[in-house]
């Protein structure tokens, strides 16, 4: 039995088949992927790794199974899940994950084809444990899947409290011993025991007060959005392939765009955190609805148009919406009275942060600052936006 020593949980103890895992390059490859990419531009010490959050999802998975008297065969299994759960992530995690969705089909969830052999799949196999079986799991299905990937799962416990350990704000910090404890099966749905709610409360505003604090923070989404076309611009203008790109790290990727004539003022922007300004942004009832469910095709479209009415080169305009806002959390589910209830059905709160998400969410057009001002011109009469705002400094 290995004893690791984590941030967030203290020591970790590792054995089995888990252990086993952790020394295959799939997994020590997540050593060179961040868990916040670009939110570092605004958290300095965000620099924690989908390693350390790996170990962390075994952590409370090896918790919550011994709860709910899991052993044996199955145990193992979600274990595996647990710490290969992130392991199909491209470079810069879920800043790439539509890229890689679109080109390869797969979403970062659907791990079959990397289970399905090499070192991986011989560690499994010498535990005795079907390579499909742990892919089902990390993709939700099932009756353990729910606790790897689900409303309640071990991994949004995980890098809740991770991500505000390592950003230094404290609105994600939540009672995770309390959520593990309180886990059970009704009917082969993973629930929260009865007098929970306030639990199950107690994530859901987690999960908010992380996203308009920390994760949809207007700066990381700009780098974010810098980066998608520039990774966009790498494979439509060199001969990289998309699965080698889909399995580099961080720095191999941005080794890739600075080598790269068409990208390299890209990733020489990111690297000085010299940053497209905001030219438009504005409040969901200030864009039009086909414009909020615009798919990527026509997001791209956009981009276009708005450069061409502006007089600058398209690689200078950046459209970023965020799609209606959702909430998954509010389907969780939780014992009251003696019966089955959905949150959002029996909490007050969830109709309060769903309004406090509708006057967060933001629609955004980024362009160099010296282009700012007739991006957002352009992008107003393009879009049919109003009040764009002011291209702003920060």
């Amino acid at each position: 039995m290995r004893a690791i020593k984590d941030s967030v949980h203290d020591y970790i103890e590792v054995d089995g088949v888990a252990s086993a895992l952790l020394d295959t390059p799939q997994v020590q490859r997540l050593r060179h992927i961040k868990q916040l990419s670009t939110v570092r531009l605004v958290y300095p010490s965000a620099n924690h790794t989908r390693f350390e959050h790996s170990l962390g999802v075994y952590h409370l998975a090896d918790r919550a199974l011994a709860h709910l008297d899991v052993s044996g065969a199955r145990a193992d299994k979600a274990r595996a899940a647990a710490i290969l759960h992130d392991v199909g992530h491209g470079p810069y995690g879920h800043q790439t994950e539509g890229i890689i969705e679109r080109r390869l089909g797969r979403h970062h969830d659907d791990v079959t084809d990397l289970l399905a052999d090499g070192p991986v799949a011989d560690v499994l196999a010498d535990y005795g444990l079907d390579p499909g079986g742990v892919a089902d799991l990390i993709a939700g299905n099932g009756k353990l899947g729910q606790l790897v990937a689900g409303e309640l799962d071990v991994d949004r416990m995980d890098y809740l409290v991770r991500d505000a350990h390592h950003t230094g704000v404290p609105y994600g910090t939540v009672d995770h011993g309390r959520l593990v404890r309180a886990l059970t099966f009704r009917d082969d749905d993973l629930v929260l025991a009865e007098g929970n709610v306030a639990t199950a409360e107690s994530l859901l505003v987690a999960r908010a007060l992380m996203n308009a604090t920390v994760y949809r923070h207007h700066v990381s989404r700009i780098a974010g959005g810098m980066l998608e076309r520039a990774s966009e611009r790498l494979l439509d203008t060199s001969d990289l392939a998309v699965a080698a790109f889909a399995r580099m790290t961080d720095d191999e990727l941005l080794a890739a765009l600075r080598d790269h004539d068409e990208t390299e003022e890209f990733v020489r922007r990111l690297a000085e955190r010299d940053l497209y300004k905001r030219a438009a942004w504005c409040e969901r009832d200030a864009v039009p609805e086909d414009v909020v469910v615009a798919d990527h095709d026509r997001v791209r479209a956009f981009a276009r148009d708005i450069a061409d009415a502006a007089g600058v080169p398209e690689k200078h305009v950046v459209v970023d919406t965020p799609g209606r806002p959702s909430m998954p959390e509010s389907s969780a589910r939780v014992v009251v009275n003696g019966d089955t209830k959905r949150l959002a059905d029996h909490s007050p709160l969830v109709e309060g942060m769903q309004h406090s998400q509708e006057v967060q969410w933001r629609f955004g057009v980024y362009a160099p600052e010296e282009h700012a001002e007739a991006v957002g011109a352009a992008a107003e009469r393009e879009l049919g936006l109003s009040g764009v705002g002011d291209a702003v400094d920060y």
